[in-house]
């Protein structure tokens, strides 16, 4: 009676009856496979009651009340069946029991025989047929493999998946898996890691299948459905609890292929984005880095405080040079290889859909070049600052060693002449002695009004020059200057008087000696001249080119034809002295002391006159001396210049020539490449003749020269034209690379790369919208609206302009696929199990370390309707990765 309640059983249109019969008289004729069947279906249906919150321990006796059936199946089927009646009655439960069987007829099952009462009642072997319809339902149907369905598509999916192993051939679902190999096999073919598969022994079933049960159980979240015992002990296990069980292996490795496969595509997308970032955070560090030398450099070169002595400006200029050659030429380098790695990172952030990199605020490459650009402004001032200074504190040395010259030599006069011109002498001098007190007054006149120049040339060097050029003595040339200029106004004072006193006297004087009077008269002026020819030929010279040293030269010259006219007027005075003493002897006069009408003896003027001689000859080395000075100067003038006009036009040449090999560009981009830098290493080693160059600019400063009429090119031209040229050859060569990685990228092969280059190239006069339009349409596009559409892709900032770069990108795009963002999504999905959330467990469980705490360290928690604690936003995280426009 019992067995034809159970004689028909309909599944979806396909008759499974034979089945099911086995399936009875077996379960009446071996009661272990009841047993079976019992323990498997309720670890079954606990794996998924657990989901939410419950389990059962009496599979007829816990399903009764219809309750935790209908919640089975809302949990199995992911819908909502129809609100249970809470009543404990039996109609209650009736109800209850035939609302999950009219669900489950629902989803193309028919039940004969098996009615609401038998469950409620606790009849085992119904509910036991209920649960595996169930099963077959909802675990095993949709398994297909080739085209079979259910149980050959499950079978034919374990002999798959087992053929490899040594000991184990699968052929059905009872004795197939006693020794417990197949189940090893299954687990080591998707987690080769868990099982040391080469250690299991075909004569040890049990510790085989407790191997395979407990593995499972604690690595693949598999509940233990079966006692390994009772599978060895049984001569023929139950094939429905073995189909059960083996079910969950098929869901848990398929679904845990889905899972990899999603989370090698999240770990490709994250690990690009983290390539990305450490670019963008090197960028920053880079230029932050450059930002804060030019930060801490311009007030260096701004600073104009000027210095007291030459040596402490060259010490300054010498410290600019090895700025120069030292501090900057790194720099420079580290600026061009800032623009490199920007444009490879927005190239690669273009290639990979993610938004364009924006730097922080004052650190784009505009910022960053501009910051160059005043610290090069810098530089000019202060190197033409330096020159300036220089040149003033040697004007003021010459000019405070002549006034010091001049000063010394009129000081060395005027010592005693107070003491002199307030003697009173003539209070008891005869007439004759009074006479020529006032003659000798009159010479004093005469020599006082020859040193006026003297001193107003002292006065003008201090009063026009010192002060208005700022010389750090001048308080001192001040204080000194004051004291002559006192001294000699009290001189002027002191003689008017004295002249007064001998004047009142002199009319009681009638004797003067002629000629001792001519004597004195004709050898003050001499003996003043001679002093003047001294002084100029001890005079301090300073001169910037041959022309000024020549005219020196010339003047010397000139000098030198006037010495015999100036020694016969020294022979015509000598004469006079000696006119005296032959007069003397001739009267018998006797003299006593020297010439009272003079202090300037025959002696003195001759001991001068030795002393011109002697300089002239010492003015005519020093004259020479400089010469050759200037002579050197000139040569090191002409070195220079004959390589800085050879340096010069190489380099512009170099220019031109990198801009026509940037247009024409043949052969393939690797051979482009090759080509550019082959062409780099030749400029490079080009670098000796711009170091000769800088040596040569460094004796031409070290020399003082401040002007070079041989050149129009100067250093400081040169050394930009030399870093323009290098930082353009490594832009170009940049651009290049730049173009391989898009070309791997997007697929691009090498003709259509040419056939953008021609075409770009045919039109790109003046990389404008006019030109760019006619290179769009010999490419096929064609129609305002298009060409708004793609100028807005390539020209985002409306500049008017279009880049070569820009328009492969273009191109790319419209030819190529790339992973999108909803790609993205959709593989977190299948790893959060089709939640709209996932949270840090399932990411440390399905993604390396490195990765899975990338994606939490960003992910937002997740604040929808269904949210759970730890939950979080992979939605919003794939926005940030590829910005809301690709959404």
């Amino acid at each position: 009676m019992l067995k034809s309640s159970f004689s028909v059983l309909e599944w979806s249109g396909h008759t499974s009856l034979r089945w099911e019969n086995d399936w009875d008289r077996d379960l009446l004729l071996d009661p272990a496979w009841e047993k079976q069947q019992r323990k498997t279906f309720t670890a079954w249906c606990n794996s998924h009651l657990r989901k939410a919150g419950t389990q059962i321990e009496n599979i007829e006796e816990d399903f009764r009340d219809g309750l935790k059936l209908m919640l089975l199946l809302e949990v199995i089927s992911g819908e909502r069946l129809p609100k249970p009646e809470r009543g404990k009655m039996r109609v209650h439960k009736i109800n209850n029991v035939n609302k999950a069987l009219d669900y489950i007829a629902s989803k193309g099952v028919k039940l004969v025989s098996i009615g609401a009462e038998e469950i409620v009642d606790g009849n085992a072997k119904m509910t036991l047929g209920m649960i595996w319809t169930i099963i077959l339902r909802f675990a095993i149907q949709d398994i297909s493999v080739e085209e079979t369905s259910a149980k050959e598509g499950l079978l034919l999916w374990c002999q798959r998946k087992t053929a490899p192993y040594k000991n184990v051939n699968v052929q059905n679902f009872h004795i197939s898996w006693k020794d417990g190999l197949a189940f090893n096999a299954l687990i080591h073919r998707h987690r080769p890691e868990l099982i040391d598969y080469d250690k299991l022994r075909k004569d040890d079933p049990l510790t085989n299948l407790n191997n395979a049960f407990e593995v499972a159980e604690k690595y693949l979240d598999i509940p233990k459905m079966m006692d390994a015992e009772d599978i060895v002990g049984t001569l023929r296990p139950d094939e429905k609890a073995i189909m059960t069980y083996v079910s969950c292996f098929y869901h848990a490795f398929s679904g845990a292929q889905k899972a990899e496969t999603a989370a090698n595509r999240i770990c490709k997308v994250l690990a690009v984005n983290q390539e990305n970032e450490h670019l963008m955070e090197d960028y920053e560090k880079l230029a932050s880095d450059l930002l804060e030398w030019i930060r801490r450099t311009i007030p260096w070169l701004e600073n104009r405080a000027p210095e007291k002595t030459m040596a402490e400006m060259q010490q300054k200029l010498e410290d600019f040079r090895g700025y120069r050659r030292v501090h900057k030429p790194p720099k420079v380098q580290e600026k061009c290889q800032l623009e490199i790695n920007f444009n490879t990172l927005q190239t690669k952030l273009r290639l990979s859909n993610r938004p364009a990199f924006m730097p922080s605020e004052g650190r784009m490459v505009s910022d960053i070049n501009g910051s160059w650009h005043n610290l090069e402004g810098a530089e000019k001032g202060y190197e033409e600052w330096m020159l300036n200074e220089i040149r003033r504190l040697e004007r003021l040395d010459h000019l405070a060693e002549k006034f010091r010259q001049k000063a010394t030599i009129h000081e060395s006069w005027t010592d005693g002449k107070e003491a002199m011109l307030t003697q009173k002498d003539y209070e008891t001098a005869s007439l004759s002695e009074v006479k020529a007190l006032l003659r000798k007054h009159e010479a004093f006149e005469s020599d006082l009004a020859a040193h006026q120049d003297r001193v107003e040339q002292i006065a003008a060097i201090e009063n026009t020059r010192m002060e208005i050029l700022d010389y750090y003595d001048s308080p001192s040339v001040n204080a000194r200057c004051q004291k002559i200029c006192e001294q000699w106004d009290a001189l002027g004072s002191l003689t008017q008087s004295r002249r007064e006193s001998l004047e009142r006297t002199e009319k009681q004087l009638e004797s003067i000696d002629e000629l001792y009077l001519e004597y004195a008269k004709r050898a003050a002026p001499f003996n003043n001249w001679m002093e003047g020819a001294m002084e100029d030929l001890q005079d301090m010279f300073i001169v910037h080119n041959i022309e000024e040293i020549q005219g020196l030269i010339t003047a010397h010259e000139q000098f030198k034809s006037t010495l015999p006219e100036a020694n016969k007027e020294r022979e015509a005075i000598q004469a006079i002295q000696a006119e005296v003493q032959k007069i003397a002897q001739y009267n018998g006069i006797k003299l006593s002391g020297g010439n009272p009408y003079t202090t300037i003896t025959p002696k003195s003027i001759d001991d001068k006159w030795h002393k011109v001689e002697q300089l002239v000859p010492q003015r005519d080395r020093a004259l020479q001396e400089e010469l050759a000075k200037q002579q050197s100067n000139d040569h090191l003038r002409r070195k220079f210049a004959n390589q800085a006009n050879i340096v010069g036009p190489w380099i512009q040449t170099k220019m031109e020539e990198i801009g026509r090999i940037s247009i024409e560009m043949n052969g393939t981009l690797e051979d482009q490449l090759v080509n550019l830098r082959e062409y780099e290493q030749s400029i490079i080693e080009y670098k000796p003749n711009i170091d000769q160059l800088e040596g040569d600019h460094q004796l031409i400063q070290e020399a003082l020269i401040f002007d070079n009429k041989y050149t129009a090119y100067t250093m400081e031209h040169l050394r930009v034209g030399w870093e323009q040229l290098l930082t353009t050859i490594a832009r170009t060569i940049n651009e290049i690379e730049n173009q391989i990685l898009t070309r791997d990228a997007k697929g691009i092969s090498q003709e259509q790369l040419h056939e953008y280059r021609t075409s770009f190239n045919h039109f790109d006069k003046v990389r404008g919208q006019h030109e760019f339009k006619a290179c769009l349409i010999s490419l096929g596009y064609d129609g305002d609206a298009e060409f708004a559409r793609i100028m807005g892709i390539v020209d985002p900032n409306n500049s008017g302009a279009v880049t070569f770069q820009a328009f492969i990108d273009f191109m790319s795009r419209e030819t190529t696929d790339t992973d999108t963002a909803d790609q993205v999504i959709a593989s977190f999905k299948i790893l959060a199990a089709d939640k709209n959330f996932i949270t840090a467990e399932e990411l440390r469980r399905e993604l390396p370390p490195d990765q899975a705490e990338y994606c939490i360290a960003r992910m937002a928690p997740y604040s929808g309707p269904d949210a759970k604690p730890g939950a979080l936003d992979y939605m919003s995280f794939s926005t940030a990765l590829y910005g809301e426009s690709d959404l």
